[in-house]
């Protein structure tokens, strides 16, 4: 049996509203949207307007058309840090940020001469928000914001987030917080929205998604074929062509659209309060094996299902490749976020993430804390 608990990394096992989604494309449907008039192409064309609706209607966004496809959550972000800054701009991000963000940035630091601010947290977790807001300046052109932890599932407060920077531009990765708490655009003050669509939206692997709030323009990343003003070679203006060139993964935004209409059907509150009860138990066994140390506050009420340990004298490696052979799927090393265990104090070591879903039962849980109480007496 395999015990999936790896769920921040990627959700699994599917629901079967997602599952059967993707299999009714691949088997009735198959064409290519926007790219010919004959009936499979129509209908693949309105089964993104659907998802398209959806989403953005999740996000309670204004206007689907701003509403961006993408490859997924990396290639979103790189298209609003890329797309928006220029020569010599300046942005502020934080201690906490994945490498979707920080790579992003190192490159326009090496390139474009781009002014990169690094504000800090505390280990667990808190963006320094007194910091933040001596950071911003007039000159700031956007600043860059974890919503949810990777790494310890911390949540930042996006109204206290909005009066520190005033003005200025916020750009949200939500990649881990987008499914898992309600999120809401123009209520949050959202600029720009950048999210992947196969963790806690239950889609799968290969789509992500940007919302662009109306005003703001971004350089694309990608020009060519979209299916719309052929007769140009210029790319076209319109939303959402302007920045979704080539063929879409219309496979995986139909696994979007069954993993939304999942949550629909159950209710994202209730998906919540599951893994909600499943991050409980594994924190309240955790504490009660020796050797066992648990990083930020994983029983904060905002924090995600989201839990960092390491065991004393092993390696996390050691840790990894015990539960494996005990058929446990957890995340191991370094997260992408070498910045992020610095500031917690577990780089270069890293750590070993448990990350529980939906679908995680009781049995799952009593397994994994007899796994890890047999590796920390050792």
């Amino acid at each position: 049996m395999i015990i999936y608990l790896d769920n921040a990394a990627t959700s699994f096992p599917k629901p079967e509203e997602t599952i059967n989604a993707v299999q009714r494309f691949l088997t009735e449907i198959g064409g290519n949207p926007g790219r010919g008039g004959h009936p499979l192409s129509v209908e693949a064309a309105r089964l993104i307007y659907e998802a398209r609706e959806k989403l953005a209607g999740f996000i309670n966004g204004k206007d689907s058309e701003r509403l961006i496809f993408t490859g997924n959550g990396t290639e979103s972000l790189n298209l609003a840090i890329l797309g928006l800054l220029k020569e010599k701009d300046h942005v502020v991000t934080t201690a906490l940020e994945h490498n979707s963000v920080m790579r992003p940035l190192d490159f326009l630091q090496k390139t474009k001469n781009v002014d990169v601010s690094v504000v800090p947290c505390r280990e667990t977790g808190e963006l320094d928000l007194t910091v933040l807001r001596a950071t911003v300046t007039r000159r700031t052109k956007a600043v860059i914001i974890n919503h949810g932890s990777n790494i310890i599932g911390s949540v930042q407060p996006l109204d206290a987030i909005r009066d520190a920077i005033g003005n200025s531009t916020l750009i949200l990765d939500a990649c881990q917080t987008i499914g898992n708490i309600p999120i809401d655009v123009q209520k949050d003050m959202i600029d720009i929205i950048c999210f992947s669509c196969h963790k806690a939206l239950f889609g799968i692997q290969g789509l992500g998604a940007v919302y662009i709030r109306e005003g703001i323009e971004l350089t694309p990343l990608k020009f060519g074929g979209t299916g719309s003003k052929s007769e140009y070679t210029e790319q076209p203006d319109a939303l959402p062509d302007k920045y979704e060139s080539g063929t879409p993964n219309t496979p995986g935004i139909a696994g979007l659209l069954g993993g939304l209409r999942f949550i629909e059907k159950t209710g994202q509150a209730e998906i919540a309060r599951r893994k909600r009860i499943s991050t409980e138990r594994i924190v309240e066994g955790l504490r009660g094996i020796d050797g066992v140390i648990i990083y930020g506050e994983p029983l904060n009420s905002k924090s995600l299902p989201v839990i960092l340990i390491n065991v004393e004298g092993v390696e996390p490696s050691e840790v990894g490749y015990e539960c494996n052979r005990a058929g446990i799927c957890v995340r191991v090393g370094l997260h992408c976020s070498p910045l992020a265990h610095k500031t917690i104090g577990t780089f270069p070591r890293g750590a070993i993430r448990i990350s529980p879903g939906y679908f995680t039962e009781d049995a799952h849980i009593s397994h994994l804390l007899e796994v890890l109480k047999s590796i920390a007496s050792k």
